[in-house]
């Protein structure tokens, strides 16, 4: 069984900070988990996990804490109310007390990315379980879910071109930051007018994976390039609503249905994919969330994945198996 180390005592904050080895590392972990999770058990036996979630949370809050199990850690679970935050407390004075108290800490927030980066200060074994900027453990599960339809993904397996619809978020961002770090993946945006990436980021994202990994268009077109998936996330990211009343007019041609499916599909059929939540029927129809090629479901599972593979890097300092 082929294995990794991760260096110990380090944040897993974004995408953006990891080499292309450290990603690629990530999604052979996170894998192998998604494939078998006894040779996982007890690997972080007796670690002290504290899951800092102070936004809604189904899916990341319960795969964590279920990684957390099968590996061995014991959890606390703090909600917005729990913590001082809330009256005023700084992120990092918040970090400088539960750095006495917890070895790693997951944290899921609706603020800016920049509170975990304080709280990191004074206790390194961080984790952005999703800030605003960014949720860098569900492009983590993204590549595992696409892993098990295609097969490697990269310089040892086959290139694969993907669409995001849609309103560009943290989930979004991502996903660019993946493409842009795995050689063979390449994304096309496509978002409405200002809902999209700015130039700037466009061109730095290019300019880190040294060639043309992401295209933006603030249309879809009658016959876009074909793609191997589409993939769209929620209109209101984090649930907040627009100012506009007539905000969804602009998104609403971005919307995927069986006929958006068959436009960008080539010589074989794309799938399709959705972090979750989706609002159904908006920007995207029971249909192809429901279908027998949407990777929605395996998505889901693999957030567990990816949780498992992010506090082994963050903890680091062990032997964990790879796919």
């Amino acid at each position: 069984m082929d294995t990794t180390r991760f260096s110990p005592r380090q944040p897993l904050l974004s995408l953006s900070g990891l080499s292309a080895g450290d990603i690629a590392a990530l999604g052979d972990v996170a894998f192998a988990y998604g494939t078998s999770r006894g040779p996982f058990r007890g690997l972080l036996d007796g670690a002290r996990i504290g899951l800092l979630f102070t936004a809604p949370s189904t899916r990341t809050r319960t795969s964590f804490w279920s990684a957390a199990r099968t590996l061995g850690c014991d959890t606390l679970h703090f909600g917005a109310a729990d913590l001082q935050v809330g009256t005023g407390e700084s992120w990092g004075d918040t970090g400088l007390v539960l750095g006495n108290y917890l070895d790693a800490a997951v944290v899921r927030t609706n603020g800016p990315q920049q509170e975990m980066e304080e709280l990191a200060r004074f206790l390194p074994a961080t984790v952005n379980a999703l800030s605003y900027e960014e949720h860098p453990t569900q492009a983590i599960a993204d590549l595992c879910a696409l892993r098990g339809h295609f097969g490697p993904v990269g310089p040892s397996g086959r290139s694969l071109r993907l669409a995001y619809l849609g309103l560009v978020n943290n989930t979004a961002r991502a996903l660019a930051l993946l493409a842009a770090s795995t050689p063979g993946l390449t994304l096309d945006v496509y978002s409405p007018a200002g809902r999209g990436f700015t130039d700037d980021e466009i061109k730095a994202l290019n300019a880190s994976a040294d060639r043309d990994a992401i295209t933006q268009y603030d249309r879809l077109p009658v016959a876009p390039d074909p793609v191997d998936a589409v993939y769209t996330t929620r209109w209101q990211s984090m649930g907040v609503p627009y100012e506009e009343d007539d905000w969804a007019d602009a998104f609403r041609p971005f919307a995927v249905t069986a006929d958006t499916m068959r436009r960008f599909s080539g010589g074989t059929e794309a799938v399709f994919m959705h972090d979750l939540p989706a609002i159904r029927e908006l920007e995207a129809t029971s249909e192809v969330i429901d279908g027998p090629l949407s990777l929605v479901r395996s998505q889901a599972y693999h957030k567990e994945s990816a949780a498992a593979a992010a506090l082994l890097y963050v903890l680091g300092n062990r032997e964990a198996p790879t796919a």
